[in-house]
């Protein structure tokens, strides 16, 4: 499968990205087939967001690695964060809030990547920042990136986040 780098991370990543947000509507055979089927074929690039099945989209796959403990070497992944309640939120505490659930429900230390799930046009980009070293400093979140960001939106961010957004996933 095709490769690309993930930024300067150094990281390469497939060019296609197994999503995962209908997970929680999966059997567990075809779950299992799924996720065997993507790594064989080099796809070990998992997306999710919080929101996924109302957070059983992420609990699936970490009952699966529980089960499968070996594969979290394998896998990276990626959740995104900041909606709730039908509503977009970019405060400092949702954001910390949302990554320990997401933790919690995949049964990991870490996330690969973390991704604002759409823009909030009411975003503080100092709450960010504040979110983003803190989720950095506790190595709760190895790397940021965003979701549906037109580049004005991104360059608002930058003006107070310190870690490179590497991904706009569209």
């Amino acid at each position: 499968m095709k490769t690309v780098k993930l930024g300067n991370t150094g990281i390469q990543v497939p060019a296609i990205v197994a999503g995962c947000m209908r997970f929680s509507d999966m059997s567990d055979s075809r779950m299992n087939h799924f996720i065997h089927t993507a790594l064989e074929q080099g796809a070990n690039f998992f997306d999710h967001a919080d929101i996924y099945g109302g957070g059983n989209s992420e609990r699936l796959l970490g009952q699966y690695q529980k089960r499968h403990p070996y594969l979290r070497e394998k896998m990276i992944i990626q959740t995104k964060c900041a909606i709730h309640d039908g509503q977009y939120d970019f405060s400092k505490e949702h954001i910390l809030r949302s990554v320990d659930g997401s933790l919690s429900r995949l049964g990991v230390e870490y996330l690969d990547l973390l991704l604002l799930h759409r823009p909030d046009t009411l975003m503080e980009p100092e709450e960010v920042a504040e979110a983003f070293s803190e989720l950095e400093a506790s190595g709760k979140v190895r790397h940021f990136g965003v979701s549906n960001h037109n580049p004005l939106q991104i360059e608002l961010l930058k003006t107070s986040v310190r870690q490179p957004l590497l991904v706009n996933q569209l």
